[in-house]
């Protein structure tokens, strides 16, 4: 799948396009099939490296849904913090089923313990939509 441009990351994309970075394959499956299933664009990363290339390739993402721990380098913790710093408009859903993780403050995003109900990350996520779209 080739991946949307942006012209500046200062603007929101118009798009419902969601990059989800998770390095449990099947997982990650899981949360692609659910947005798919809503009508979401999605890409797919399974490190934080890999969505860091995405960002350095100007993909246009509304949303990133990431893992904490992505058995890498790279926290999920990192992968936002670089993709607010390039996109300060993109919403973030954390994840973790590691409930010892610590639970930091999240700006324009929210913390979901895995495992997650579809029905519930769903709503999530039109809600972060809908916020988006109201402060473009």
């Amino acid at each position: 799948m080739s991946s949307p441009l942006v012209d500046d990351g200062a603007s929101p994309p118009r798009d419902r396009v969601v990059l989800v970075v998770e390095d449990e394959w099947l997982i990650r499956m899981d949360i692609a099939d659910a947005f798919e299933h809503a009508g979401w664009m999605v890409l797919e990363a399974s490190s934080g490296e890999e969505a860091v290339a995405l960002l350095a390739d100007g993909a246009c993402v509304a949303l990133l849904v990431t893992d904490i721990r992505l058995g890498g380098p790279l926290t999920g913790w990192d992968v936002a913090e670089q993709w607010r710093a390039a996109r300060p408009t993109i919403a973030v859903i954390y994840a973790s089923a590691n409930p010892a993780i610590e639970i930091r403050q999240v700006r324009d995003g929210v913390f979901m313990n895995k495992p997650t109900r579809t029905r519930e990350l769903m709503a999530v996520a039109d809600a972060l939509w809908r916020s988006a779209e109201r402060h473009a």
